[in-house]
């Protein structure tokens, strides 16, 4: 009897596979009281904070009516330095204004998805968007894949790059530093391929040489024990669009 595959245990949610989210700094997003569309606020920047499982910094920031909450730092973000919110606010790295007030080709992050949720896109360390037109239906923004996206002028965002670009460009060095990146995520590693088990483990497993003996593609009611591979793909791969225009032209 074999035992139960990595999806199977990955769904069943044991600790292995939970991020342990007690170890948390703080949510990282924007205060939900309104800013003044007429005016600005201004704050300091109390400290800069490590968050488990994030590769961007925290800045703790203290607003001059007394609220605190925690965002990704930008480049160049230092403690003490003077940050402002709202439409008055000056162009300045880590400032916060509405994209209706954001000039075409700046630079910005920590964008809204929608107005007053906080801020949900361009957090990764180093990521930045592109400001490139102010439309009637709403700000193009582009995006670091090339994508652009068409946001409401009243979503906030935050002059500047993200902090801690080029974090990926260093190497692990070795398997027990990459071993706390994914624990810190809740992400199961190192993995092991099933070609590479036996047959009772997985069923690609087994063989005289590393395959997966059959398709790949597996349907989408299959039970757990044999859902691993393509799940109920709508192709598989490049040669079956191949066939299908040759029996279509014959």
């Amino acid at each position: 009897m074999g035992k139960r595959v990595l999806a199977q245990r990955r769904g069943r949610g044991s600790q292995t596979f939970t991020a342990p989210t007690h170890r948390r700094t703080a949510p990282s997003k924007y205060p939900s009281l309104a800013i003044p569309k007429d005016g600005v606020v201004k704050g300091v920047v109390v400290d800069l904070l490590h968050d488990s499982g994030r590769g961007a910094p925290l800045a703790l920031i203290e607003l001059e009516n007394g609220i605190r909450y925690h965002t990704v730092a930008c480049e160049g973000l230092g403690v003490n330095d003077i940050v402002e919110m709202g439409s008055k606010a000056s162009f300045k790295i880590g400032n916060t204004l509405f994209l209706s007030d954001i000039p075409d080709g700046a630079i910005i992050c920590n964008v809204e998805k929608n107005p007053g949720d906080g801020g949900k896109l361009l957090r990764a360390s180093g990521s930045y968007g592109v400001v490139l037109a102010h439309t009637d239906a709403g700000v193009v923004v582009k995006m670091p894949s090339g994508k652009t996206v068409v946001l409401d002028e009243m979503c906030r965002a935050t002059i500047g790059v993200v902090a801690g670009g080029g974090r990926i460009e260093k190497p692990f060095l070795k398997a027990g530093a990459k071993l706390k990146l994914m624990r810190a995520r809740g992400r199961k590693y190192p993995t092991v391929r099933g070609v590479a088990m036996a047959a009772v483990y997985h069923p690609h497993g087994g063989g005289r040489h590393q395959h997966p003996g059959k398709a790949t593609t597996v349907s989408r009611t299959a039970p757990p024990g044999a859902k691993v591979g393509l799940i109920a793909a709508r192709k598989a791969g490049r040669g079956t669009r191949i066939r299908k225009t040759i029996k279509s032209s014959a």
